[in-house]
């Protein structure tokens, strides 16, 4: 997984190993963990433009394009009340969605 500015808070440990158990080739594997890694880091991005204005939304991108992570939570956290909670929330709203996916397919297979 590359490491983004919210890595420190946002653990996908557990989705890795459920796929870990499956049934699937080690490229299939690291596909899926991209596509969660991929999915999530989207999520996180459009919570915070949603909370930013046009201006900020600009400079937050030029901060994340710059890869300073400390740079990022410091204008995140002037810009957005509680921004960490708020990342937290939405990692682990979609990977509860992704774990009830992983669980679905498994039973399929069964």
């Amino acid at each position: 997984m590359k490491k983004y500015f919210y890595t420190h808070i946002v653990d996908t440990s557990m989705l890795s190993l459920e796929i870990g158990g499956m049934d699937l080739t080690p490229k299939e594997r690291l596909h899926l963990i991209s596509l969660i890694d991929s999915n999530i880091h989207h999520e996180i991005l459009d919570l915070i433009l949603s909370e930013l204005n046009p201006s900020d939304k600009k400079t937050f991108l030029n901060h994340l394009a710059s890869e300073n992570h400390s740079k990022v939570w410091r204008f995140l956290n002037e810009k957005i009340k509680d921004v960490e909670e708020k990342i937290k929330k939405t990692a682990e709203d979609i990977k509860k969605e992704l774990h009830r996916d992983i669980k679905e397919i498994n039973l399929v297979k069964m």
